[in-house]
């Protein structure tokens, strides 16, 4: 199977590149093929040959509630995502956590992707359990 971790980091912060990361090796450990997509970077990507998609956020401010922008402008112009599988978590790096985790749903039901699992990590171990026991399939 193959799946993508997408990601967006603020600017001079690698906290969602190291979460993505240790997400896909969880992920890699249950023997699907998986892709790390920096969504700022890599914006020429199809992400339409993907069965299993995660999406990894940070809040753009200390408050939270906002994800960057480029999040939802990649999903638009990258492919068809609609009726994807995929999941959404966020780093634990703002005071209103579920608030940034709810902007995050936001986005990927404007683009009618199939939200399968959540959640809000604190270190790259936990994204590490949290990619090895999620259903692919």
């Amino acid at each position: 199977m193959k799946s993508a971790v997408l990601y967006a980091d603020i600017t001079q912060k690698t906290t969602a590149k190291e979460l993505a990361s240790a997400l896909a090796t969880g992920i890699q450990k249950q023997g699907a093929d998986c892709d790390l997509i920096d969504v700022k970077r890599d914006s020429d990507t199809r992400i339409a040959v993907y069965q299993y998609i995660a999406i990894v956020a940070t809040p753009t401010t200390l408050w939270g509630g906002k994800i960057d922008p480029a999040v939802s402008a990649f999903l638009k112009q990258n492919g068809s995502v609609a009726g994807k599988r995929c999941s959404a978590f966020v780093s634990k790096n703002s005071i209103r956590k579920t608030k940034t985790l709810q902007a995050l749903f936001k986005v990927m039901e404007q683009e009618g992707m199939y939200l399968t699992y959540s959640d809000i990590l604190t270190s790259p171990s936990q994204a590490q359990v949290s990619g090895s026991h999620l259903k692919l399939t």
